[in-house]
């Protein structure tokens, strides 16, 4: 195999030298792990896209309402008060996904995170299916601009342009409410500006990063690269290459009594989406999203040899060492379950109805003068919250010790509170 597919030792296999990008044309690739991921990629994105559209009870399972400080996740309702649960939901999250990445790597780049999801689900079909295979995709990108790369070009970009749009108003159903945004859609951009301009911020973003900028994002910007090195030890399950077994690679230099089972081919480095040579060992641009297992695969299958030569294992285990779940793994496992239990109390222990009590704005008071002296008169006004859609029969009593003084007057009560949040206003008479 010629060592033009050799990647240089000192610098990322998508810069050249002059340090500018080479973005990489994976070649396509199918197999046992391409399939399952498939599947699950299109369970992840039709999670996405309906889950804003179910309501229960008439109102949409998961809303985030921001400017009204309510948020409603699967039918239970918090509000602003309740910032605790979102202290524990950011702290739930983060020690599982430490707790996963030190047991089985990166498995979620490669499996879960939307970057790949809808790069490798959506826009690369888009792309193949428009531009070809990975050979036509390099050569078009080569040469000049003529009637064939305009048109191209334009057709995938704007498929692009409507999938991000799409893909945007999904998210910002969950905050603002899908059947509300419909109604929105059609109405003039001038009577909602502020939210056409967050469309359109985002459509660009989701547009640059999943129709350009693609493994970019995981080798310069993207945190969890750095992270998983801090959690992955060598028991963690990462994509490796067995060296033991694969070396020393087929070349003139070498008998072929003493070859590994490496062909040198380099299909694992064609396949790969992030430009990486998985032989070299584990690497902070892998995101193991095993296109390279398959490559190899059935590569070996051609050839007549074992197929594993890439497959998931922990280093212990290509030394022939027996894999075990270290203590820092069983230490984040307990951090996380420490924090879900907590989380669990705490839920247990919230009541279904909440009521905040403010002094209506203006005079802080008023003084009434009569017959019989005066009487000081305050305005107030009970907002009150409920947690299910139950009716509840409201009414305010004031303790025994002041009612000879103190006298609560409201047209409004008793109440019967009919939806989740209501508002009652009422008067406190001082004698």
């Amino acid at each position: 195999m010629s060592k033009k597919l050799e990647l240089h030792d000192s610098r990322l296999g998508t810069t050249d030298a002059k340090g500018a990008r080479v973005a990489p044309q994976p070649e396509d690739v199918k197999g046992k792990w391409a399939s399952r991921r498939k599947i699950f990629y299109s369970i992840l994105i039709a999670i996405y896209l309906v889950l804003p559209w179910i309501y229960v009870n008439g109102k949409q399972w998961v809303l985030l309402d921001i400017p009204g400080r309510e948020f409603t996740f699967f039918g239970s309702i918090f509000y602003a008060h309740d910032g605790i649960f979102l202290i524990f939901l950011f702290l739930g999250f983060g020690f599982l996904i430490a707790f996963v990445t030190s047991v089985w790597g990166r498995v979620w780049c490669g499996w879960a995170c939307p970057q790949t999801v809808f790069i490798d689900q959506v826009y690369r079909k888009i792309e193949r299916w428009i531009e070809g295979n990975s050979r036509r995709r390099k050569a078009l990108n080569k040469q000049h601009w003529n009637f064939e790369k305009i048109w191209k070009k334009g057709a995938k970009w704007a498929l692009f342009l409507l999938v991000s749009l799409h893909i945007v108003h999904s998210f910002l159903g969950y905050f603002v409410g899908t059947r509300e945004l419909l109604e929105i859609s059609f109405q003039s951009p001038a009577n909602n500006w502020v939210l056409f301009v967050t469309m359109l911020v985002l459509t660009g973003i989701v547009l640059f990063d999943f129709g350009w900028f693609r493994e970019q994002f995981c080798v310069i910007a993207c945190p969890y690269g750095r992270f998983q090195s801090v959690m992955m030890d060598e028991n963690s399950t990462v994509v490796a290459y067995d060296e033991k077994r694969g070396e020393p690679r087929r070349n003139k230099a070498v008998s072929k009594d003493k070859e590994g089972d490496c062909i040198d081919c380099f299909k694992c480095v064609k396949v790969c989406p992030t430009g990486i040579d998985i032989r070299r060992g584990t690497q902070m641009e892998c995101i193991a999203c095993t296109m390279c297992i398959d490559a190899c695969d059935e590569i070996m299958e051609k050839v007549g040899y074992e197929k594993g030569l890439i497959r998931y294992a922990s280093e212990n285990e290509l030394n022939g060492k027996k894999k075990r779940i270290g203590v820092k793994s069983f230490i984040l496992l307990g951090l996380f379950l420490a924090v879900v239990g907590a989380m669990i109390a705490s839920l247990s222990k919230r009541d279904d109805l909440s009521a905040q009590f403010l002094r209506m704005p203006g005079e802080p008071y008023q003084k009434i003068i009569g017959a019989d002296g005066f009487t000081l008169l305050n305005r107030f006004e009970a907002k009150i919250d409920t947690l299910n859609k139950k009716d509840k029969r409201i009414e305010f009593r004031l303790p025994d010790n002041v009612k000879d003084t103190v006298k609560l007057v409201s047209g409004e009560l008793p109440k019967v509170i009919e939806s989740d949040k209501e508002t009652v206003s009422f008067f406190l008479k001082y004698k």
